[in-house]
């Protein structure tokens, strides 16, 4: 089940909106303004977001703006007002979806599922990953930046692969170890810096037209969208 954040200054509707997605096994956070929304988005990092429109301290378009600098995360807008210039709106600055109060909340959890489906199918599936100028291709092993092939091993692909795949996610070096090399592997986790490292030197020949592999330090890596 997912994560979800559900941000509104209204009590009411975040405590029913919190029972129907518990009732769905989903963990939930609540903001109720705006500044709690990022500051929560960056602690809780939710699967999707359930963003209400007019929040004090910041309005939901500028938290939507904030958090589409740094993430692709789902975002189902929620106002009292329908106009459609704040639906457009809304939908240019990055959210996945609009909805319109007073709503159903059963029909506010189909909203969900199906971004959820789509992100699920998304993930297990697709073979193909593309963010700027780059492109993944695990069905045969590919990686181009601006059309050229980038020579890389098989394991430095599939490094690649995992934290493109799951972009602005943090991977501590533990869990890729887990992921790429299996748990009996008998190791630690100075492998993945050195595979890692070898992968940094050879894409940067390339440049990079909005990604980078970023080193979270205590932590570990993660692919970020700029």
């Amino acid at each position: 089940m997912a994560k979800l954040l559900i941000a509104d200054d209204n009590k009411q509707i975040t405590s029913v909106l919190s029972e129907y997605a518990k009732k769905e096994g989903h963990t939930v956070e609540i903001a109720t303004d705006g500044v709690e929304t990022i500051d929560k988005f960056k602690k809780f990092e939710p699967d999707l977001i359930l963003l209400d429109v007019m929040m004090p301290r910041m309005d939901g378009f500028e938290v939507c703006r904030n958090i589409r600098r740094d993430s692709n995360v789902p975002i189902i807008m929620i106002t009292a007002r329908g106009e459609d210039f704040e639906k457009i709106m809304g939908l240019d600055i990055g959210a996945d979806d609009y909805i319109v109060k007073p709503f159903s909340c059963g029909e506010v959890m189909a909203r969900v599922r199906a971004i959820l489906r789509r992100l699920n199918i998304s993930t297990e599936n697709s073979k193909i990953f593309t963010c700027g100028n780059l492109t993944i291709n695990l069905e045969n092993y590919m990686v181009e930046i601006s059309n050229k092939p980038v020579r890389l091993t098989k394991k430095e692909i599939e490094i690649l692969w995992t934290l493109a795949s799951a972009a602005n996610k943090v991977f501590s070096r533990d869990l890729l170890l887990d992921k790429l090399w299996g748990f009996d592997f008998y190791g630690d986790s100075r492998t993945v810096d050195s595979h890692i490292k070898r992968l940094r030197a050879k894409l940067e020949e390339y440049s990079h037209e909005g990604w980078e592999i970023e080193t979270i330090w205590g932590v570990g890596y993660k692919f970020a969208i700029k």
